[in-house]
């Protein structure tokens, strides 16, 4: 796919992302659905089949109420198929997994064979590495398919520039295009959201973010075992890698990151950073060979100069901190209490959360306090009855302001949003190309490490060549 001829700047960006309902309505014309109103029965086709994946599936069953169904399921892993499998036969969800022998499907081409098992206006998830997000994109619209893609989107300039363009072809076909940022349909932030917006706190001069525990996931890897690929070895732990899913800045932060932004309603236009590797080695001695910092500080700017604090940290035994909060010239928001966004919200009258100081504490009514399940009853109620619904440019934008953070850690430099979005280096080319005997993205030395982030030594990229 051609990249844009000019340059696109975060004016640009902000248009784009502001304009779902607009899109669909393609100056007045209604577009017809592609889904029939009222239909009952809508197939489900699983990309993807790790935890995460597992998860989307039975929050789409679950809201689905009995009119959707899990028809095929694909990934390049047969162990994480199978688990995922039987791990959904196990649950309250199993009387709606149709899937069989002949409708899984291993390998990189394997997403095309489960999409094949769709209609028009069924759903494919995508919940795999997110280098894969645009390939399984593009094949999805034009198979005419609703998506519900995990979060992060996108890396890197690129990817992001691409996916914005699938995501107007999905809007011209009336496509309905979920993103797993479940903040926003946590019914507390949105009422939140409303709050701030309409001046409780008054104007937002300050934003934090903190996500810190111990290593999770995948965020650090020792050197490839033998009897797995290096490209099967990365897309394991992709966590690791940043071509895979932006590394843990991206993967753990962007949640974050989104919803505060969101308080705000802006972008920011740069950052710096501070970021990096405490600790290099296992408890056993062994090298950690993956291209993550353990710790990072991130000051975003706004165009206002309001400003956004997102910091991270991934050590055993540093204190653990895991919320967010959005400061104003009247007062204080607790945005979410725990976790990426733990319930409750609240809203106090000057700078400290004090009881009797506090103006607001949400309230959420028990079946809609899950925002997993928000989010899939959003957007097959849009499915159904057939609203604009395409949450693909905001997922792209909290994508680059994620990576614009990550990228500034790791090279020591300011970034403006707008380098960051028409940066040209792309970190996994040829990812729709793949196959079982490709060679990885990313390459090892001798001693099985691969290139890691260099701040003031490699400026110009994220890792690689040197730069002055």
């Amino acid at each position: 796919m051609t990249e844009p001829q000019k340059t696109t700047t975060r004016r640009d960006f902000i248009k784009t992302t502001g304009s779902v309902a607009a899109v669909s309505a393609l100056a007045g014309i209604a577009l017809p659905p592609v889904h029939a109103q009222g239909s009952d029965q809508i197939n489900v086709a699983l990309i993807g089949c790790g935890g995460r994946g597992g998860g989307a599936a039975n929050n789409a069953l679950t809201a689905g109420k009995g009119g959707v169904k899990l028809k095929a399921m694909a990934d390049v892993f047969d162990s994480k198929l199978r688990n995922s499998f039987e791990a959904l036969k196990r649950s309250d969800v199993a009387a709606h997994v149709e899937v069989t022998n002949d409708t899984k499907y291993i390998g990189f081409d394997a997403y095309k064979q489960a999409m094949d098992n769709l209609k028009p206006g069924d759903i494919a998830i995508f919940t795999t590495p997110l280098a894969f997000r645009w390939v399984h994109f593009t094949y999805a619209i034009e198979k005419k398919l609703n998506v519900f893609m995990e979060k992060p989107l996108t890396a890197d300039g690129p990817t992001s520039r691409r996916m914005l363009k699938l995501a107007d072809e999905a809007s011209a076909k009336n496509l309905k295009v979920g993103v797993g940022l479940m903040s926003r349909h946590s019914r507390a932030l949105q009422e939140l959201h409303k709050r701030i917006q309409d001046g409780e706190i008054g104007d937002v001069l300050l934003l934090r973010g903190y996500r810190m525990h111990g290593p999770v996931g995948s965020m650090a890897s020792l050197p490839k075992p033998a009897g797995i690929s290096e490209l099967m070895y990365q897309i394991q732990r992709f966590h690791s890698f940043i071509w895979a899913s932006g590394g843990c800045y991206s993967d753990f932060y962007i949640h974050h990151v989104d919803h505060l932004c969101w308080m705000k309603n802006a972008w920011p236009v740069k950052a710096q950073a501070l970021g990096g590797r405490h600790y290099r080695k296992s408890p056993e001695g062994i090298e950690y060979v993956d291209q993550n910092f353990d710790t990072y500080a991130v000051e975003y700017t706004f165009a206002d100069g309001a400003k956004m604090y997102m910091e991270g940290r991934c050590i055993v035994g540093a204190k653990p901190i895991y919320n967010s909060w959005a400061h104003g010239s009247k007062g204080l928001a607790i945005v979410s209490k725990a976790n990426d966004c733990g319930l409750p919200s609240s809203t106090y009258r000057g700078q400290l959360p004090e009881s009797e100081k506090r103006i607001w504490l949400s309230e959420v009514k028990r079946e809609e306090q899950d925002p997993y399940l928000n989010e899939w009853n959003d957007l097959l109620d849009a499915i159904r009855n057939n609203k604009p619904y395409n949450e693909v440019p905001s997922g792209v934008h909290a994508s680059v302001a994620t990576s614009l953070g990550r990228m500034a850690a790791h090279t020591g430099q300011e970034i403006t949003f707008d380098e960051m979005l028409n940066h040209e280096h792309e970190y996994a080319p040829g990812v729709d190309k793949l196959t079982m005997d490709s060679p990885a993205p990313l390459i090892a030395d001798a001693k099985g490490r691969y290139p890691i982030p260099m701040p003031g030594i490699v400026t110009g990229r994220e890792y690689g060549e040197a730069s002055a």
